[in-house]
């Protein structure tokens, strides 16, 4: 994968590669200030918490370029600014984690006018997608010892370097298999209604040459019944302190029939998205999107105008219905998940 988020200090432009519009057409979505990063985040432009999170933080970057550094409310305005940045998207906890961690250099160095605060930003915001990165292969490197040669894996949404800065969380997981010379094959739930699975992993997948085959969203209990299923790996917005996790629409499906069958379910995550401040998935905000995205495809209706629609973007997946969650610090199980909370 071609890298996906741009950003241009000079300009101060931050070019997304609007996947609203994969697989059929590459083009950019240029994000010049505030709203467009709002635009971007709200209408799916990016999403998948980990890219969510390095969007954030270039977004913060872009604030601070957009306002007059001679200005005596600077600061207020800017607050105003990051303040509606975190609240763009309620369940990826990347977003408001992103936003914390560059406020907290704001904090740490009050004494900075704005052209030094966008500066150390820009700093923070380009080490925050490299690490991205790193952080995923190491998570990629520990999962695919999961993974035995031959076996095919099924995912949930999109979950690769389209959802994160790079390389991503489950598909990186499988992309590491690969490359360590295991023969692995995927299919790819086709993820009613924005068809992340459909458009997006399975594009991925092509590019890098992985077999891919993808698959109506309720065929998922036929195709683990006729055991042409291994293993499940998933990622995730936001997992609870008690490994319940919150995931695309459909994920808690996929695990209760992967438990019914003795399929492993694993989700892939960065320690970036445990927010530990969250008991349990209880208490996950759940984004409920336009019906639209239900009610029509690529602008034609498929639903009588009359008929009320229900589009929740995200289910929480049970901790006792995940095998073990992969992240950059080794394979998790769960249960243990609480004694890394200050870590």
């Amino acid at each position: 994968m071609h890298p996906h988020i741009q950003f241009k200090p000079a300009v101060n432009e931050l070019h997304l590669l609007d996947q609203r519009l994969l697989p059929l057409t590459e083009d950019w979505f240029v994000c010049r200030n505030m709203a467009d990063i709002i635009t971007a985040l709200k209408e799916m432009v990016i999403r998948g918490a980990p890219a969510i999170g390095v969007t954030a933080a270039y977004g913060c970057c872009i604030a601070a370029g957009t306002i007059d550094p001679n200005s005596p409310s600077w600061q207020a305005e800017l607050d105003a600014q990051l303040t509606e940045l975190a609240q763009a998207r309620p369940t990826a906890v990347n977003l408001t984690w992103a936003v914390t961690l560059m406020r907290q250099t704001w904090q740490d160095h009050p004494e900075m006018d704005l052209k030094a605060l966008r500066t150390a930003w820009i700093t923070q915001a380009v080490a925050m997608h490299r690490h991205d990165e790193d952080v995923n292969r190491e998570m990629g490197r520990h999962g695919a010892a999961l993974l035995r040669d031959g076996d095919t894996v099924m995912t949930h949404c999109n979950a690769g370097a389209l959802a994160t800065g790079a390389y991503g969380t489950a598909l990186g997981v499988i992309r590491a298999a690969v490359e360590s010379g295991k023969n692995i094959a995927v299919l790819a739930n086709e993820t009613r209604p924005f068809l992340q699975g459909a458009r997006l992993t399975a594009y991925e997948l092509a590019q890098d040459h992985i077999p891919v085959t993808v698959c109506c969203d309720n065929a998922v209990g036929l195709l683990m019944t006729k055991g042409k299923v291994q293993a499940v790996v998933v990622g995730a917005d936001r997992v609870a302190a008690n490994g319940d996790a919150a995931n695309k629409i459909g994920t808690y499906t996929v695990a209760v029939l992967a438990k019914r069958h003795g399929v492993p379910f694993y989700v892939a995550v960065p320690f970036s998205t445990i927010d530990f401040a969250t008991p349990s998935g209880a208490e996950i905000p759940i984004e409920e999107r336009t019906p639209r995205e239900v009610t029509h495809i690529q602008d034609r209706r498929i639903s009588p105008e009359s008929v009320p629609v229900l589009n929740f973007a995200f289910d929480v997946t049970p901790a006792e219905l995940i095998t073990a969650l992969i992240t950059e610090k080794g394979v998790i199980k769960p249960s243990d998940l609480r004694q890394y909370a200050s870590t």
